[in-house]
This record gives C-alpha cells, structure tokens and sequence, in this order.
C-alpha cells in the first residue's frame, strides 16, 4: 500500500454530498485510511471500522458519539486507567455517571442499572490483572436491556477473540500495541456496527482524532505479522506464566492460561489463545520488584505493551498511577505488581533472564 501523504484531495462530488464524506485527510478517509479501516473490519469479522490518531481517541470517539447529558454508563469496575479518568473526570463534567460492577457476578449488575443507562463498557482481558469476565453474560444482559455493548480487546486481539461474534456491538484498540507491534507508532481502533462506528466517525472527524497516513502504512504493515507474532507471543507468555508460578521467589502470578486463574474455564471457551501479558508478585513487596525491574537485562522497564521487546512495569507508577492508593487497593492492584508484556525474543532467553532477576 503506498503512502498517500496528502492533506488534500480534488473534490469532484455532487453538491449534495455529505460534509463527512469529502476526502479530506482529518475526516479519516484518505485510501490510507479507508485501506486500513477495511482491513481491521475483516479482521474482527464486523461491518465497519474507524482508524484513529490512539486508543484513547478511539474510546473518547465512541463513547462520544454513544452518550449525551445525563446517561449513565455501566463498567467493569478493574478498567485501564486511562478509561477511568475519561468516566470519571471528562464524562462527569458533560453530566454523565457512571456504575462499576463485579464482572464475575452477573447477578449483581441489575442493581446498578438505571432508566438512563445507555452502555455497558467491558475489556476482554483486563489490565493489569488479566481478568476474564463474563463476557456472554455481558451480552446477554446488554440485548435484556437495550443497551449498547462497547469492549476493549486490546489485549485479547482478532487473532484470539472476535468479540462482534459474540454480539457485542462495538470493540475498541489500542492499535498502538498488538495490531502493530513494533512499538514505533501511536494508533487506535473502532470497529463494529456500521452505523455506530458512522456516530463515532463523525465525532472523531469534528475533535481531530485523526491519524496520520504514514502512521497508517506502519500500522498496515505491521497487521500483515500480527498472526505470527501473536501466536508466539500466546506460546512464550504461558510457558513464562508457568515458570513463574512455580518459582520459590513469587508469590502470585495473573494469566487466564494458568489453571489456577480465575477465569480460565472461561478464557479457554472465548479465546482460540491467552494473549501475551501478565502479572506478577514477586515476595519481598516493592522492594522486591524494584530490584526485579533493575536486574534483568532482556526485559526492558517502560510503559506500554504489544512490541517485540519484553517491557516490564509496576502498574502503580504506570498505567494506573492517576488512581488512589486506596482505589488500586480495592481492584487488588497491589504497589508491588509486576506487569509483563512478552516480546519476541525466545522464551528460554526470557527465562533464564528471569530466573536471574529474580534470584
């Protein structure tokens, strides 16, 4: 796909033609961004796709175009911390609210719906625990009560779980992460229901969400290997996942490929893999996973996920640092979590670089 470097094209329409459909490159349909957008339908089996400049405007967009003053939003109450500040801060300041729930208690949710509840906002795989809800319950309560059903399957990807497959109405990335995974461009994602990712263009093209066209050849490029690299990374981070649990040094290890992780009956009906992230504690609290993050040589500490190179982080200067201590308390984001996303080196090397900052 070549690169269309053009903010500008000749219009050539007839005179009732829609604003939005005027190509124009911050309207997010210049034949970069129509290619990718096709391409990322295709991929999570959907009608339509949206490309936006990153993962959060991909969320803002949709939650945007889904929600006016005084609607009410229901969410899983362990989100990234990113979304949580959109709800809590930038969404309560327009007039709307928002209700948490446990995702593993589907009798529990009705309580907290409300005659204004308009969304019931889930991720397929949570960060940082790696939890996996109960996600046809979501869509079945969804369906109950007319809502509309947004999940973040970032962490999850097509290559494991198509959520439009099983009934959710819009899915959100951060293509920043797997859909490109060479950590070289900031991207995100709507894809779903054509005629709401038509309300979440709109309001991506009015705030500017817009993602440049040679951004959009990298991510092109880069979802060419996203099968590939997502198998090898499902295939290192269970082996890592196991190795860890099992090492004298750690306390407790998050990965829904683990027997011993609470939805792992669960993510073994949904997922065709468990995805390439984790967490875990390492005995001897902060301390402990200070000197992890400074030992290994492999891993490399820093921010983000999805790339080729292994990133190590504590959630709780990272990700979810905008939070309380008391607020990552009550999710069990402990200040001594380690989140790992597995890279592309060979799971022995990770390993052995393991086993040694552990040690």
């Amino acid at each position: 796909m070549p690169i269309f470097q053009s903010s500008t094209f000749e219009f050539s329409g007839a005179d009732d033609t829609d604003y939005h459909d005027v190509r124009y490159i911050r309207l997010n349909n210049t034949p970069n961004h129509v290619a990718l957008a096709t391409k990322l339908a295709a991929l999570e089996n959907a009608e339509d796709a949206l490309v936006t400049g990153s993962g959060m405007a991909a969320i803002s967009a949709a939650l945007l175009a889904l929600l006016r003053s005084g609607d009410h939003v229901l969410a899983h109450d362990c989100l990234y911390g990113g979304t949580l500040s959109i709800l809590n801060d930038d969404l309560a300041a327009l007039g709307v609210t928002a209700s948490y729930v446990d995702g593993a208690s589907p009798a529990t949710w009705e309580a907290q719906l409300t005659p204004q509840t308009k969304i019931f906002y889930v991720e397929a795989i949570t960060n940082p625990l790696m939890q996996v809800i109960d996600l046809e319950a979501v869509v079945a309560f969804a369906k109950k009560h007319d809502l509309v059903t947004v999940i973040d399957s970032t962490m999850a990807t097509p290559v494991n779980f198509r959520p439009t497959e099983l009934g959710f109405d819009l899915v959100v990335h951060s293509a920043t992460k797997y859909l490109n995974g060479h950590s070289d461009i900031v991207a995100g994602a709507v894809v779903g229901r054509r005629d709401l990712v038509a309300r979440a263009k709109k309001k991506l093209d009015h705030f500017g969400g817009t993602l440049d066209p040679h951004a959009c050849f990298l991510l092109h490029r880069g979802m060419k290997t996203l099968g590939v690299r997502m198998r090898h990374q499902n295939e290192s981070a269970l082996r890592l996942a196991r190795f860890l649990e099992g090492h004298a040094k750690v306390l407790a290890v998050h990965y829904p490929g683990l027997e011993s992780h609470a939805g792992h009956a669960r993510a073994r009906q949904l997922f065709s893999g468990f995805g390439g992230m984790l967490s875990f504690r390492p005995k001897g609290g902060v301390a402990a996973s200070e000197a992890f993050l400074r030992s290994t040589r492999l891993a490399i500490s820093a921010p983000s996920l999805g790339g080729p190179e292994t990133l190590i982080t504590r959630p709780a200067t990272t990700s979810h640092a905008g939070m309380t201590p008391a607020a990552r308390a009550k999710l069990a984001i402990s200040d001594d979590l380690v989140r790992v996303s597995i890279g592309l080196e060979d799971a022995v090397d990770l390993e052995e670089d393991f086993s040694r900052a552990l040690g």
